[in-house]
């Protein structure tokens, strides 16, 4: 397979950095445990970690191409490789804090050089959106791995135990051997390289323009709102499983990965059917299903709680229907992702891919913010309809985003 070395270390790279920047739910419990620290203290490390993505981003994204989409991965995964053998030997908070920003610092460059690169090793559109899908979805395997990885080095016997820093040796060594996998891996990026009159402040006049766009207008829409309603449902899926449908905390935890798991699989199969199907056909059925789950799982909510549930087996109906959106949600973030960069010359991906990042940071930010007021003021039954209206928003701004692309 052409570019297979550079594309199998795509995957890898994805593949760390989904358990790294998901393992903050079960990092804020364990610093809890074993640092001492409040609730309000220990929730900081979702900022370290959302801040340094999208601060990285804005700074780096108009001149990503000089450094080289290559060079900016072999960055990030030396930061994060040596961060993470420092965790256990330094066991504090604020080496944790530290992990976090240069998790998402690096995530920042990672994800505008692995999005830029898809484009130097495709041939056309349908390999292009197919990779991206196939990427995206060994991203939710990631994520999936992650809660059992975390779980094997947790010691339920004894929670001050500060045992499960050991991890960081594994997550470590997976990032090492990124690093060497991508060392020797051949990438060439002569197309993208800036001209020798291009300067810094000339390549953020390029961002600012490229902004102004109404191709990129209208993605920046859709793409803002997808995040906001995956961000939302990801977030708050363990506290709806656990005050709704009245799950133990450990199982509402473990009943989540199911999210991930059919996103995965959603995301999987996206990337063999967009070779063959009409991509706006695709995602505006996804979306009208993803619609219809909503209004049939959450009343299945209703009368679920007062038993006693003690695992999988006899965990509510409604528990396992409502994750199973991801599958429906799973094809349309990669794959209007690709439409955008690939009606755009390679020269603006780098430039493209940093504002994919910045926006995709701010609907996952006001998502899961929406969804926490609506949970507290309206009640948790009611939390997740609220995503019908962003799911109609983005049907009609995916009408103007074809008409744009052609």
């Amino acid at each position: 397979m052409q570019n297979w070395q550079i594309k199998l270390s795509l995957f890898l790279n994805y593949f760390v950095f989904a358990i790294l920047l998901n393992s903050v739910g079960t990092v804020i419990l364990q610093v809890q445990n074993n640092f001492g620290v409040t609730q309000s203290g220990a929730s900081v490390l979702e900022a370290y970690k959302d801040l340094s993505i999208a601060l990285v981003s804005f700074l780096v994204s108009s001149y990503i191409t000089r450094i080289g989409y290559k060079n900016a991965m072999l960055i990030a995964l030396g930061i994060v490789s040596v961060t993470c053998f420092i965790m256990p030997f330094t066991a504090s908070f604020w080496t944790t804090k530290l992990l976090f920003a240069a998790v998402g610092s690096s995530f920042a460059l990672i994800k505008m050089s692995v999005y830029s690169t898809i484009g130097l090793v495709t041939r056309d559109k349908k390999e292009h959106i197919s990779l991206m899908n196939f990427i995206e979805s060994f991203f939710m395997v990631g994520i999936l791995m992650g809660y059992f990885i975390f779980s094997y080095f947790v010691d339920d016997n004894n929670p001050q135990s500060s045992e499960w820093l050991k991890v960081y040796y594994l997550l470590g060594g997976i990032s090492l051997a990124a690093f060497l996998l991508l060392l020797t891996a051949p990438l060439d990026e002569s197309s993208i390289k800036a001209g020798p009159g291009a300067s810094m402040a000339a390549d953020f006049g390029k961002m600012f323009r490229l902004m102004a766009m109404p191709l990129v207008i209208v993605f920046v829409i859709c793409a803002f709102f997808y995040v906001l309603i995956e961000q939302s449902i990801m977030s708050w899926l363990p506290t709806y499983n656990q005050q709704v449908l009245q799950l133990p905390a450990a199982l509402s935890i473990q009943m989540a990965s199911i999210l991930a798991g059919s996103t995965a699989v959603g995301r999987f199969l996206a990337g063999i059917l967009l070779k063959k199907l009409n991509w706006h056909l695709v995602l505006s059925t996804c979306l009208i299903l993803a619609a219809v789950v909503v209004i049939t799982a959450v009343p299945l909510a209703q009368g679920a709680g007062g038993r006693v549930v003690t695992g999988w087996g006899d965990a509510p109906l409604a528990a396992f229907v409502f994750p199973l959106i991801g599958l429906l949600l799973a094809p349309i973030y990669p794959a209007i992702n690709s439409l955008i960069l690939s009606a755009l010359p390679t020269q603006q991906h780098g430039l493209m891919s940093g504002l994919i990042i910045i926006f995709s940071a701010l609907g996952g930010t006001t998502g899961s913010i929406i969804t926490g007021n609506i949970f507290e003021h309206f009640g948790g039954q009611n939390a997740f309809y609220f995503s019908l209206l962003p799911i109609g928003i983005m049907l009609v701004a995916l009408f103007f985003f074809k008409r744009l692309v052609k």
